[in-house]
């Protein structure tokens, strides 16, 4: 079950073409990546999905309704640029926004208190937003997106501006919010991140998507069936089995060298091979990063 459909939604502005007949499925609770270029079209689509704007073509479904105002309540938003007041005290404007999503005052207090004891902001009640550091405002936002505990939170490089202790603490919050039961939707240039996180992924570039699916597919989909070796020796490879893709040297005498299997040989055949000619160290196989991914993918789409 999809908790977002995107159908060949399009979206321009004066001469730009934002979104080209885009279509991608959000399935229910998944940390979903949103990724591509600066200026590929993913901040369009998150303004769509929150209806800040609206498509030009095609619909977006919402846990199977045509999106509309009722499901506002029901996402939690944090954009890039952070969007607090700076001049209220930061209690006071979490307890307005959360009432601005639906929440009672009573409620509100109750979620807020845990939330400021399990991020040890409890003395952050009375400051305005202008006393804090960007990463101290940053914990406040993600605090204002989650707390009336939506179906859908959909961040916009919410690591930005942390250190690596609180990146940390906000990784393992998300992590939480997927088991209880939330859609996690990051839209990220940080493919460490999306490495780590992610359960899906879509591409987007140029306007178009080009790539979509479950991470761990799409890994597969890319794999050169080529395997690493670290060893000390002498390697001698047959050019009739395996290409012999670039040996470097380690420390304390090893190397390491990426062999691509031909035809139908197989893993065990090249170890077999590797053990009687040298002494190995370590032996996988070259799975590609989500990096690796993504630039492939970027520069297989053709100019125009």
């Amino acid at each position: 079950m999809n908790i977002i459909e995107v159908q060949h939604v399009t979206k321009e502005y004066a001469n730009h073409k934002a979104l080209d007949d885009v279509s991608i499925n959000i399935p229910k609770g998944c940390i979903f990546g949103l990724l591509g270029p600066n200026g590929a079209g993913k901040t369009s689509l998150i303004r769509i999905i929150n209806q800040i704007t609206g498509p030009d073509a095609g619909q977006i479904l919402f846990d199977g309704q045509l999106l509309d105002q009722s499901h506002i309540s029901r996402i939690g938003y944090l954009p890039e640029e952070r969007g607090l007041y700076k001049k209220m005290k930061v209690g006071e404007q979490l307890l307005y926004l959360a009432q601005l999503k639906g929440l009672s005052q009573k409620e509100a207090m109750d979620k807020l208190k845990t939330w400021f004891v399990k991020f040890d902001i409890k003395t952050w009640w009375d400051k305005t937003v202008s006393d804090l550091s960007k990463g101290m405002q940053q914990k406040v936002q993600f605090v204002s997106t989650v707390l009336h505990e939506p179906d859908l939170i959909i961040l916009d490089e919410p690591f930005s501006g942390f250190d690596p202790i609180n990146a940390n603490l906000i990784r393992d919050e998300i992590l939480e919010l997927k088991q209880k039961g939330s859609t996690i939707i990051f839209s990220t240039h940080r493919m460490e991140t999306v490495e780590e996180l992610c359960d899906n992924i879509a591409l987007i570039h140029k306007s178009k998507k080009v790539l979509d699916g479950p991470k761990r597919e799409i890994k597969q989909q890319y794999k050169t069936n080529t395997y690493f070796v670290e060893y000390r020796g002498e390697l001698r490879m047959d050019d009739n089995l395996y290409a012999l893709e670039g040996v470097r040297e380690l420390e304390e005498g090893y190397q390491k060298a990426s062999i691509h299997l031909l035809g139908g040989i197989t893993p065990n055949q090249l170890l077999g091979d590797l053990v009687n000619q040298v002494e190995i160290r370590s032996f996988g196989e070259n799975i590609p990063t989500m990096s690796d991914i993504f630039m492939k993918a970027v520069n297989e789409v053709p100019e125009g």
